[in-house]
This record gives C-alpha cells, sequence and structure tokens, in this order.
C-alpha cells in the first residue's frame, strides 16, 4: 500500500509484551513507560530494558507524566482519569464517569497544557467527545458528536488541539476558543482493503517544528504531516497495530502497540534520519 515517502529511520524493538500496549510516556530519569489496556498494568522500561510493573489499574490506556513525575492515567473501564505518584501509588481521581453532568464512557487519550488543566478525548462511535478539567475544578465538554475521537496534542502556542478521528481517517482541528465547530487539518492515506479498521488514526505528537506525527494503527504507519496539513512523509513501523508514541528526543521516537488485541504486544524505539529534514 501506498503511505507516503518514507522516511529513512533505523528500528529497534525495545521489548516483545504479552498485551498490546499505548500510552508511551518518559519520565525525568528516562525511563519510559507504556500501559498494557487489558493487562491492566503500567509497564516501567529503564535504561538497561528492564521491565516491571509500576502501577496496576483495571484497563489502562493514554497517559502523560508531570515535571514532578507525576502520571494522569486513563482508565477505560470506570470512565475515570487517575493520578498517580512518582512511586506509582494512586492518589485520586481527576474525573470519573462524567464531565459537566455529561457521561463519559471510554477515557482514550489525554494532554495538559501549561496551566496545569487537562484535555482528554471520550472514544466511541458517532457520539464521542473531547472535553476539559480545569485546575479549578471547571469541567467543560468542548465538542461532541465525533467518530470516536482519539489521540490529541496541544498546538505550539495551545490555541488549538489536533484530535484524531479514528473512523473518519482523519485529524481534526479543535480552536480553543471556538471549539464547537471543529475544522479537518488533514485526511489520512487510506488502505486498499477498503475496510474502516484497516484505518484509524490513534496516537499524535508534535515536533519542534510544528510537524504532527500520527501513529496510524490499521496502516503499520507512523506519518508526519506539515503544518498547512500536508502529509510529508511516512515510516514503516514493522508493528501491524500502531497505537501512540512520543518523542524521547529530536530525533527518536517510543512507538507502543503490538500484532493484535489484547495482544500480544510490543514497544519500539525509531531513530529517525534527520538529514532528510
Amino acid at each position: 500500500m501506498h503511505i507516503g515517502n518514507l522516511l529513512n529511520t533505523q528500528i529497534e524493538k525495545i521489548a516483545d509484551l504479552p498485551f498490546y500496549t499505548e500510552g508511551p510516556a518518559m519520565d525525568s530519569n528516562g525511563n519510559i513507560y507504556c500501559s498494557t489496556l487489558t493487562g491492566g498494568s503500567i509497564l516501567r522500561i529503564d535504561a538497561q530494558n528492564k521491565i516491571t510493573e509500576w502501577a496496576r489499574l483495571t484497563c489502562p490506556n493514554g497517559q502523560i507524566i508531570l515535571p514532578d513525575d507525576e502520571h494522569l492515567i486513563c482508565d477505560n473501564k470506570p470512565a475515570a482519569i487517575r493520578r498517580f505518584n512518582n512511586q506509582g501509588r494512586f492518589i485520586k481521581n481527576e474525573m470519573e464517569g462524567y464531565c459537566q453532568g455529561i457521561p463519559v464512557y471510554s477515557p482514550n487519550d489525554l494532554i495538559i497544557d501549561s496551566y496545569g488543566n487537562i484535555y482528554f478525548t471520550d472514544s466511541i462511535r458517532n457520539k464521542g467527545k473531547v472535553c476539559f478539567l480545569g485546575t479549578d475544578g471547571q469541567q467543560r465538554v468542548l465538542t461532541s458528536n465525533l467518530d470516536y475521537p482519539n489521540g490529541l496534542v496541544l498546538s505550539p502556542h495551545q490555541e488549538w488541539l489536533y484530535v484524531a478521528e479514528s473512523y473518519r481517517n482523519r485529524i481534526i482541528k479543535i480552536d480553543l476558543k471556538n471549539p464547537e465547530n471543529p475544522k479537518v487539518f488533514a485526511e489520512l492515506p487510506r488502505h486498499e482493503s477498503g475496510r474502516e479498521q484497516d484505518n484509524l488514526p490513534d496516537g499524535l505528537s508534535l515536533d519542534a517544528d510544528g510537524n504532527l506525527w500520527v501513529a496510524h494503527y490499521g496502516m503499520q504507519a507512523v506519518h508526519r504531516i506539515s503544518p498547512a496539513g500536508r502529509l510529508l512523509s511516512s515510516i514503516n513501523t514493522m508493528m501491524p497495530f500502531t497505537s501512540n508514541l512520543i518523542f524521547a528526543d529530536e530525533q527518536t521516537l517510543i512507538v507502543t502497540g503490538g500484532y493484535g488485541e489484547p495482544g500480544p504486544g510490543a514497544l519500539f524505539r525509531i531513530t529517525i534520519n534527520l538529514d532528510e529534514y
């Protein structure tokens, strides 16, 4: 299948795991973390690639690590966003079951702004939502009626959100001053099979130049998209279900996913050849 100009990369498998993985994150000491969804655990992988279970949840998905190394984690089954300290001990729920009095069904991924406010996706078909939790306790549903909103990331100046709308195989752009009317930012390559489940953009990340990187679940790919919404290049991850990604540094991606759901899973490190930029 054609997925765009392929970047020159070095792909290293960090770990084979029994469960499909999600929620890549890195702490201030360089430890890598991932969630295992139905495996119920957050795993930590140290510099020697030693794997330990860091915390237990019900069905953990997206997570972020704060400057003090606390974790915010989406826990799907109880429809909660949970806060853990840097030792993996549960502190409190930031949200459970409802946002602004409206039911939340499946919190999937989340991001935090420079003020500490939380944005997260509620991933369901046709009536999915993007929600806001303020540091002052304010809760808002920013936009709804999305077809499985998934990964999300803030723009460099935090004026808008990029959100992967999985079952429409596109990235939308939400103006935070007018969030009710999202715009299409980029349409993504489509799998030749024509089946929806062979597309499904998932996790998102932003590089230092403002390019958007997309984990394309069904396409075994990571795409790089310009700030204008143009597909620049792609990476064949060699992992059939590519779920999410973060930058460990300017030229290194940590990528989660696996070979089936609920497993097996894997974790990859991809080094990008910057000469192609």
